[in-house]
């Protein structure tokens, strides 16, 4: 298929033809004998995929990743900025010029355009905040396994639908907290460590992040030309352009729609998503959370919201950065780039065969794929990318309102009707959240 921009799906097409394959049970890779050939890969065994969002992340990570391996193909970019679309599919045509079985990168400002596509495996989402959720949900429903971007979503129900939807439709799902496959540090070894209980029965973690989101107040500007802005927007309230959200053409920085409410959660989540994680995993909690959040006595403080788990664990939004976890036997610090413990036996001391080793990711986007072939769960599945968000989710609701949240983990809903008016936003149509 050539460049898609042109080339319109209609809402009936994708969904029908999503339906059409899984009630047939079509393979979303076909076995390599059949189109086979010895000494080298068959087209058969390469994983097609598209890539949703190509700004900073996208061109400084996700597609230098997935064009390395001649197990891949990139085969179309959905961006809604025109300037930066191009640029990421000279970016892969390049990449590809002059090998066989490759064709040009299809492009599109709108995702639904090509997640009905038969010849695409899986996405790769990259997108702002606000639109990780609604590709995601489409993309398995359509029968596409995922990889997206922390933090997973905005909202808790986004989370919850997250979960639900991949394990309806068996859906391979990895959540971009690379910290899991030991990026920027020995995060599984200090995993490994406190899940050996070298710090003997946990007491507390403290966990050093920014602070929440806050609402948009940024001023109009005149609108950057070729910017769909009504899609950027999506289910967010209709406001007038800003740089500052969506930067003018190809850029080299992270935006600030970070800050906002309407489109993310704050620097509280964007490094919350890192962190969080890594107190979850230490913690053995994969399949749970905080029962109870406490605000900080300060109305003004933008930090110090305390976490409390089942087990009596108390996790403090706060201090050094990165996670700093206390128990009976010692303490022990992990940040990118640093471990350290009192006493420095505690991580100095090599494991024993019959303490915790845990698996050791081959790189975060190798291991989806990997899990694409053997349909297994990756190392951030989706469920462990939903448990994480929802902590800086569930902080800055009990900042925002200044009331103690009462959390049930399991049915993912609040103690009182109050609480639970907050599990999602209301949404701009037509960007409702998909239903399972």
């Amino acid at each position: 298929m050539a460049s898609n921009d042109s080339a319109q799906f209609t809402r009936r097409q994708v969904l029908g033809g999503a339906a059409a394959s899984l009630a047939f049970g079509f393979p979303a890779i076909v076995p390599s004998t059949v189109f086979g050939r010895p000494g080298r890969n068959p087209p058969s065994e390469r994983i097609g995929v598209a890539m949703i969002g190509c700004g900073k992340m996208a061109n400084d990570y996700h597609i230098p990743e997935l064009l390395k391996f001649e197990d891949v193909r990139v085969l179309a970019v959905c961006e809604v900025d025109r300037t930066r679309r191009e640029a990421a599919k000279q970016r892969v045509d390049k990449a590809y010029s002059g090998k066989a079985e490759s064709n040009a990168c299809a492009t599109t400002a709108d995702f639904r355009d090509l997640i009905g596509r038969k010849d695409i495996d899986a996405v790769c989402i990259a997108t702002p905040e606000h639109w990780h959720a609604i590709p995601a949900i489409e993309a398995m429903k359509a029968g596409k396994d995922v990889y997206c971007e922390k933090p997973l979503t905005l909202t808790l129900a986004e989370a919850k639908r997250c979960v639900d939807v991949a394990r309806k439709y068996e859906r391979v799902f990895q959540t971009g907290s690379q910290q899991r496959s030991n990026v920027f540090g020995p995060f599984r070894e200090a995993a490994e460590i406190i899940q050996s209980g070298r710090l003997g029965q946990m007491i507390s973690v403290a966990v050093g992040v920014p602070e929440p989101s806050k609402f948009c107040d940024l001023p109009g500007e005149e609108m950057e030309p070729g910017l769909d802005w009504d899609l950027w927007l999506g289910a967010a309230p209709m406001r007038p352009y800003s740089s500052v959200l969506s930067p003018r053409g190809v850029h080299n920085t992270f935006p600030a729609w970070r800050s906002y409410r309407e489109y993310a959660n704050g620097g509280h989540s964007d490094m919350g998503a890192h962190h969080y994680d890594i107190a979850q995993w230490c913690l053995g909690m994969d399949g749970s959370g905080p029962v109870e959040i406490l605000p900080p006595l300060d109305p003004e403080a933008q930090t110090g919201a305390i976490f409390r788990y089942a087990n009596g664990v108390t996790m403090i939004h706060g201090g050094p950065s990165g996670c700093t976890f206390t128990g009976t036997e010692g303490i022990l610090r992990i940040d990118r780039g640093h471990l350290s413990s009192d006493p420095g036996k505690i991580v100095a001391d090599p494991l024993g065969e019959s303490e915790v080793h845990l698996f050791k990711s081959p790189g975060h986007h190798r291991n989806w794929l990997d899990c694409i072939k053997s349909r297994e769960r990756p190392v951030a599945d989706v469920e462990i990318g939903a448990r994480t968000v929802a902590i800086p989710i569930l902080g800055n609701l009990a900042y925002w309102h200044q009331r103690p949240l009462r959390w049930d983990p399991q049915t993912w809903q609040f103690a009182d009707a109050e609480a639970n008016a907050w599990l999602d936003f209301e949404r701009r149509d037509p960007w409702q959240l998909p239903a399972l």
